[in-house]
């Protein structure tokens, strides 16, 4: 089960929208008519909760569990409303890493690594996960740790539970939540975190805490929720570790591409060994030769007027905790200014905006229509997207990055 991010992650880009535990299969159809759909009411809530205390029940939460933690719950509107228009909300990359990978935001984390550099070491070791990839996460999801949200969980599970959109997934949160209280790990009112479900510093959600999380510190609980942020940290590490985290690789690394790059070698789909794109030309930003840690894929998240990246196994296992390009590429950039790296040398084409949703809609429509199948008109700019734009603008004559712009969408037909 792969987590949704915390606040600063959700509703910022189009590719987030999708990412990790979300439903990715709707169509256009879904889409719209979730926007349409009226909002509920605190009568309809809780008339949800009465029909839902029977399925809790033959679920294993005990009537007790149940009268705590459901009793003079509200239907909380904000919360739907933010769901709703997750989409609409939307960034550039490079808005996105400018806040993502701040000075500020280093700066902390260089303020917190040292603040606790022995338990990170610690960490480190017992998990065998570089200390930069999951403090980046820490550093992405709760600011290290200091905005881990104070929406009550069980609230924000239930009111998104009882709005419909995505109820299975919701109303299975909610029973893993309702789970944890039961098992005594931490109080209703210490359950705290963003206003989709996601808790504590590095914001799980609810199965993963099941799956992943880890009483490091030795207290009998597995407390991500409180201010000591040792079992939060040992559970990234156990997540990243869990999906294949290879200690001492690189995520990736900031290229150079040469003049008349194969641009259609681009996007994830595409691996080879670092010794074809050495041989290809492919150079790293900072000199010197490219590192070899496998197979490796070339990224142009920002189309080819932006920064390229060479990426390895590592990426992929930053995906498992969101698939957003560029929530792993500023976990993957944050860690690695973390231990003194670089920032990003190149620059991004700044003069474009993002897609709006209904942009992307018509994006996938009129691709589809044109002979290019985006397998799905969903909004979503996912790897059967790219690859659509990518064959449009090859067969086009234009340069295949796969990026979805304002361009590509006004001269499709």
């Amino acid at each position: 089960m792969r987590l949704i991010t915390a606040t600063l992650i959700v509703a910022l880009l189009p590719a987030l929208a999708g990412a990790q535990s979300l439903d990715t299969s709707e169509t256009e159809t879904e889409v719209v008519r979730e926007m349409r759909n009226e909002i509920g009411s605190q009568a309809g809530f809780e008339a949800w909760l009465t029909d839902f205390r029977p399925r809790a029940l033959a679920a294993g939460i005990t009537a007790d569990t149940l009268d705590v933690a459901l009793t003079g719950l509200t239907f909380d509107e904000k919360i739907v409303t933010r769901d709703r228009n997750q989409n609409e909300f939307t960034k550039t990359i490079w808005d996105y890493l400018d806040t993502a990978v701040s000075a500020d935001r280093v700066a902390l984390g260089k303020k917190a690594m040292k603040k606790h550099a022995a338990l990170i070491d610690r960490i480190e070791t017992e998990y065998g996960v570089d200390k930069q990839a999951f403090i980046a996460i820490w550093g992405l999801e709760s600011a290290y740790g200091s905005y881990r949200g104070d929406i009550s969980t069980i609230g924000a599970l239930a009111t998104l539970a009882y709005d419909g959109r995505r109820a299975a997934f919701f109303e299975a949160q909610l029973i893993a939540a309702l789970k944890i209280l039961q098992n005594g790990d931490v109080t209703p009112e210490a359950m705290r975190g963003s206003w989709a479900g996601a808790m504590g510093h590095t914001q799980f959600m609810p199965t993963s805490w099941w799956d992943f999380a880890v009483d490091f510190d030795g207290d009998g609980k597995k407390n991500i929720w409180g201010d000591d942020p040792a079992d939060g940290l040992a559970s990234a590490a156990n997540y990243l570790r869990h999906w294949g985290w290879t200690k001492g690789a690189l995520w990736g690394l900031e290229v150079r591409l040469p003049e008349g790059f194969d641009y259609d070698q681009t996007t994830e789909r595409v691996k080879k060994p670092v010794a074809e794109w050495a041989a290809m030309g492919v150079v790293p930003m900072a000199g010197g030769v490219l590192p070899d840690h496998g197979l490796a894929s070339v990224l142009l998240p920002g189309g080819h007027r932006g920064a390229a990246f060479l990426i390895f196994s590592n990426f992929q296992v930053i995906e498992r905790y969101n698939t957003a390009d560029a929530y792993v590429v500023a976990v993957g950039q944050l860690g690695a200014e973390l231990m003194g790296g670089p920032p990003i040398k190149a620059d991004w084409p700044r003069d474009l905006r993002a897609l709006t949703l209904d942009e992307r809609l018509d994006l996938q429509r009129r691709l589809t229509a044109a002979g290019f199948d985006t397998k799905g008109i969903d909004g979503r700019i996912g790897p059967n997207t790219i690859a659509a734009i990518k064959a449009w603008q090859k067969a086009n004559g234009l340069v295949p990055d796969g990026y979805a712009s304002l361009d590509v969408l006004n001269n499709l037909p």
